[in-house]
Parts: structure tokens; C-alpha cells; sequence
């Protein structure tokens, strides 16, 4: 997708989203034809031109200041991580889609998934393919496919592939609806920082044909990276528990993700993923 329609689909998605009450502008009566603000109210409050707003809306503007950028955040009531995405889509030049390289995971990074090899942890790379996991976060969220599978880069598992189309993964989050949301919120960050990975836009178009869910959500726009967050396990083995899955940054591989996954000291839930250590 072109970054200036990234740029006119979110604004627009955002704008949808606020309500005049919610900035303080009265309900004029009769019925409004469009949700949330209309754009001459998005220019208003942000203290733009109506003429200029319309055409930074429909692509055709693609200059905007920080301090534009900047009020329409504010108008918009952006939370930082919007903001950020605003501003990417806003300053990107454009640029061909084109099939980055391979993903590899570094050597330090590789030492320290080892060393933590008794705790289901993974490395993911910028578009959620699974590139290198410990035996026991392969027993615990993909016991049914190969535990080689990271390492050869055509049968890497993809964690918004797998939440979507494979009913096994499916079946093992409870808080299906929440995952696939913080999944795809994440993977809408990604594609504005970079809107020319060929492998990026066939997965979300991939997607976007299979899974009429992933469709709704993509067409949200919300953006939220993945963080920290606990979730509701039913697993096959050794049944339900709740796990925290936290995402750590590897200092040599900043656009991968280093996701620890644990549970409650004393809890069920830790004896639950001890029994799986042992089968």
C-alpha cells in the first residue's frame, strides 16, 4: 500500500473515531452523514485550512510540519504510540516495494535465548516471523509443528499467520480476540516504519484475503506495539493457565523481538508449565 494511503486510510479511520462531544464541540442537530468529526471540525481545532486538511486527507499533500502533525494529534487525541505512527506515514518518501534480506538471529542474542532455555521464550523478527524459540516455548505455543522450523527460513512459523489460520494456535488462546488485536495493532506500526518490505505487504494482503477478522482489525488502524501482557492458555497437554508474555528489544537486532514468556510465582499456572518441562 502506498504510504500517501496509508496516511489519508488512517487519518480518516481516527477522525471516525472522535466524536464532536469528545473535543468539546456541540451536537448540531439533524443527522450527521459521517462518524465521528466532520473535516471542517478536524481543521478547526487542529488550526489547519480546510482546503489544506482535505488534501493532506486524500493524499495529495505530503509536507506537513511537525507542529501540523503535531496539533493534529492533539485534535485527534492520539495516545504516543499514534502519534508516532502518524509521523512516520507523514515522513516517509516514497520508495519501491522491495524483498528485504533474510532474517538472522545474532550470535549474542542466540546466547541469550540459550540461557534462558528453561523458559519458553522465542526471537521474533519485525513482521512476527519466529526465528528462534526454546524447546519449551515450542511445547507450550506450537507443539504441533516442527521445533526445526525457525531454523529454515522458508517453513518459519509467522505468529500473525498461525493466529489467524491455524486453528491450533487458535484454539489456544482464550483471549483469542485480545491477542489477534494486540497482534495486528503491532504489525500496523511495522508496515508504517516500513512501507516498502515486499514481505511485509504480502503477508498483510495474505491475510487480508483469508481472514475476513484480520480484515476488520487491519481496517481499524489502531497501532500498539506488543509489550506486556497476560493471557489465558487452554493447552492441549497439560490444560488451562495463564501465561505473561513480555517483549524485551535485543541491543543488536533492534527491530526483532526478544518475547519472555512467564507465569505467577506459586501459582497453577506455574506448576501447570512445570509439568510441561518434565513430559
Amino acid at each position: 500500500m502506498a504510504r500517501s494511503q496509508q496516511l489519508s486510510e488512517f487519518l480518516r479511520a481516527r477522525r471516525a473515531r472522535v466524536r464532536p462531544a469528545d473535543v468539546g464541540l456541540p451536537e448540531l442537530p439533524g443527522v450527521r452523514r459521517v462518524a465521528g468529526l466532520r473535516r471542517e471540525e478536524l481543521s478547526h481545532l487542529a488550526g489547519v485550512s480546510v482546503s489544506y486538511y482535505t488534501r493532506l486527507e486524500q493524499g495529495r499533500s505530503t509536507n506537513a510540519s511537525d507542529g501540523v502533525l503535531n496539533a493534529l494529534a492533539t485534535a485527534l487525541r492520539l495516545d504516543e504510540h499514534e502519534h508516532a505512527h502518524l509521523r512516520d506515514l507523514a515522513s516517509q518518501r516514497l520508495r519501491p516495494l522491495r524483498r528485504p534480506p533474510t532474517e538472522r538471529v545474532d550470535p549474542l542474542t542466540r546466547d541469550l535465548l540459550r540461557s534462558v532455555g528453561h523458559t519458553p521464550a522465542l526471537v521474533l523478527g519485525r513482521r512476527g516471523d519466529v526465528l528462534a524459540w526454546t524447546p519449551l516455548a515450542h511445547a507450550l505455543l506450537a507443539g504441533h509443528l516442527s521445533p526445526t522450523a525457525p531454523d529454515r527460513p522458508e517453513d518459519r512459523p509467522n505468529l500473525s499467520r498461525m493466529l489467524f489460520l491455524d486453528p491450533h494456535t487458535r484454539e489456544l488462546y482464550a483471549d483469542w480476540e485480545r491477542k489477534a488485536r494486540a497482534v495486528v495493532g503491532n504489525l500496523r506500526q511495522v508496515a508504517g516504519r516500513h512501507p516498502e518490505d515486499a514481505l511485509l505487504a504480502s503477508l498483510v494482503g495474505e491475510l487480508t484475503m483469508m481472514s475476513p477478522e484480520f480484515a476488520t482489525l487491519w481496517n481499524d488502524h489502531r497501532v500498539k506495539p506488543c509489550e506486556a501482557d497476560a493471557y489465558r492458555l487452554r493447552h492441549p497437554v497439560v490444560g488451562a493457565l495463564t501465561v505473561t508474555q513480555q517483549v524485551l528489544l535485543p541491543a543488536r537486532s533492534p527491530e526483532q523481538s526478544f518475547v519472555l514468556v512467564t507465569t505467577e510465582e506459586g501459582s497453577p499456572s506455574q506448576d501447570a508449565l512445570s509439568l510441561l518441562r518434565t513430559s
